[in-house]
């Protein structure tokens, strides 16, 4: 049987991009509704790997639900890489957050790399693996140089 390449990598293209629209608004759900229940999870906040729906969702709850206000996103470099079987893909992009500066004009906000991993479960694709680290950040950067 034929992997139809194009249509998965739309479809999980598709997932994430609502993902990130209701993630701007502090809408954690979006997110926790497409993992799995036994995802994996990494970010820069976190102090090690995450294990499972039910630490990433109270980590989530705690820092992040309803306190997010981000006017939009830019997506780029999206490359979406589908197994042989087409049982699984890989989400890359760059993520640029646009917020709103202090005289309500539309500015940068935090840059961000992201990889998700995502796996058909009971005919329907679920996030396995998530890894957020962020894109030439000044701190990480003199770090290496220290």
């Amino acid at each position: 049987m034929e992997i139809d390449r194009k249509s998965i990598g739309e479809t999980v293209s598709k997932i994430e991009h609502s993902v990130n629209e209701r993630w701007n608004r502090g809408d954690v759900d979006g997110a926790l509704e497409a993992y799995a229940d036994d995802v994996t999870y990494f970010d820069p906040l976190t102090e090690t790997r995450l294990d499972g729906k039910k630490a990433v969702e109270s980590y989530f709850r705690r820092f992040f639900e309803g306190k997010l206000n981000i006017l939009r996103n830019d997506f780029l470099h999206e490359q979406v890489i589908v197994s042989d079987h087409g049982d699984m893909a890989v989400i890359t992009y760059n993520l640029i957050n646009l917020i709103l500066d202090e005289n309500g004009k539309e500015k940068e906000g935090t840059k961000w790399n992201s990889t998700q991993v995502y796996k058909i479960l009971n005919g329907e694709w679920r996030v396995v693996h998530v890894n957020w680290s962020f894109t030439r950040h000044p701190s990480a950067l003199q770090g290496i140089m220290s």
